[in-house]
């Protein structure tokens, strides 16, 4: 394995599927077994989950509401997406635990640095859920900011239908070109939209790898593990 701790960031919208909107089960089972053929291979993994797929803090806040109790609307639309994820990855034999941090003992347990990392030690996937527990970051810097925590080898960016980081969107421009490897000075000095700056800049200084690739395509969770994926490698560089 080339990594062997990794924190795997899935959007909300990747457990909607067609319908742009909610959970589908049968999404997020297949996503499970993803993940499940991954950890097979021996690979410590953790995820978090974003919540657009339920509600989006920017969007109240664009709508008028006041943005904090926007935000907190989007950390708990990230539980519901962890509980059903940790669900089918339970219901196909996976031990997992979900921890917010958020706390609340009814539903999961509360984020703890170093009880999280006996998880992984002990083999099972965990789950991080209700952001970074203050309003005004986003669940990408929720990613950098626990996978520095753990000390992942590498944050695997998985995509809806797209292989890599390209240039321009090419669904849009059809000359965008694909970028195979990049700095995160690239990524910041092209204003590539990968993640807000703020986790890009976490990634840079505790050098953490980011691996985006296309998670539609079966079996490249497990690839991206090993670094064998079609997709982009983006790191702190020389």
């Amino acid at each position: 394995m080339r990594y062997n701790r990794v924190l795997l960031k899935i959007s909300g919208e990747a457990l909607a599927g067609v319908k742009g909107f909610g959970i589908d089960p049968e999404v997020v089972l297949n996503i499970a077994k993803q993940i499940k053929d991954a950890h097979k291979k021996g690979v410590e993994m953790a995820v978090v989950c974003g919540g657009g797929n339920i509600w989006r803090g920017k969007t109240g806040a664009d709508m008028g509401m006041e943005r904090a109790s926007a935000d907190y609307m989007g950390m708990l639309a990230t539980i519901m997406n962890g509980l059903a994820l940790q669900n089918a990855l339970e219901s196909i034999g996976v031990d997992t635990r979900c921890m917010t941090a958020i706390e609340m003992k009814e539903v999961a347990e509360p984020y703890i640095r170093r009880r999280a990392v006996r998880h992984l030690e002990k083999g099972r996937i965990v789950i991080f859920a209700g952001g970074t527990g203050s309003p005004y970051f986003t669940t990408d810097t929720t990613a950098a900011l626990r996978a520095a925590e753990i000390n992942a080898d590498v944050i695997l960016m998985a995509k809806n239908g797209v292989d890599g980081v390209y240039s321009a969107d090419p669904k849009i421009d059809p000359k965008a070109t694909k970028y195979d490897r990049l700095t995160y000075l690239d990524v910041l000095n092209k204003d590539l939209k990968i993640m807000d700056q703020t986790a890009i800049t976490l990634c840079k200084d505790n050098d953490i790898d980011l691996s985006v690739f296309n998670m539609q395509q079966e079996g490249n969770i497990a690839l991206a593990c090993e670094n064998k994926v079609n997709g982009t490698i983006i790191s702190k560089g020389e």
